[in-house]
């Protein structure tokens, strides 16, 4: 798990990258919010042989994404404590008192209704920025850059179709599925 002091050191990297001003940082979530940002990154993208979201520290990123309205978060709505409206009503009760089966299945169902099969919905969910942020979060981490994905960075040749293993992973030094702009 991420210190506070590893998060901080982050987030104030990020506001330098990006040119975002640094005061803006310290909005800082009530607890409970806070609670909830980890709870659910952690859903998205759970522990396993790496250490998933939450643990990374993708909810204290996402603080910072919301207070900066990266990817569409700024106002009309706060997505934060829309996120919390949306899976209080959808538990019918307080989404963090659930056990973790029925809090999984509940942000499963969300997604599935702002990721439909079908055509995508004419208004967006704030889900989808939402979980664009924790994967972008997760994956420009450490542990999601360089333990999660593989890294090579001086790739060898160019081949046009690499065999995959079943277990093989993405590589995070390949940007070429990434969307500017």
């Amino acid at each position: 798990m991420a210190s506070r002091r590893e998060v901080m050191a982050g987030a104030a990297i990020f506001a330098l990258v990006t040119g975002l001003p640094v005061p803006a940082m310290a909005a800082s979530p009530s607890p409970r919010i806070a609670l909830l940002l980890r709870t659910v990154a952690q859903i998205v993208i759970p522990r396993s042989d790496t250490p998933g979201a939450g643990d990374v520290g993708v909810g204290a990123f996402l603080t910072l994404a919301f207070a900066h309205g990266l990817d569409g978060t700024g106002e009309p709505i706060r997505h934060d404590l829309w996120l919390e409206q949306e899976l209080n009503r959808r538990a019918g009760r307080d989404f963090l008192a659930l056990p973790p089966t029925q809090q999984a299945r509940i942000v499963a169902q969300l997604d599935a209704e702002a990721f439909p099969a079908g055509p995508p919905p004419a208004t967006p969910s704030p889900w989808v920025a939402i979980k664009g942020l924790i994967l972008t979060g997760y994956y420009t981490s450490e542990a999601g850059a360089s333990k999660e994905l593989q890294y090579n960075l001086i790739p060898g040749r160019w081949d046009a179709d690499i065999p995959l293993k079943p277990g093989d992973r993405a590589f995070s030094s390949d940007w070429t599925a990434v969307e500017f702009g």
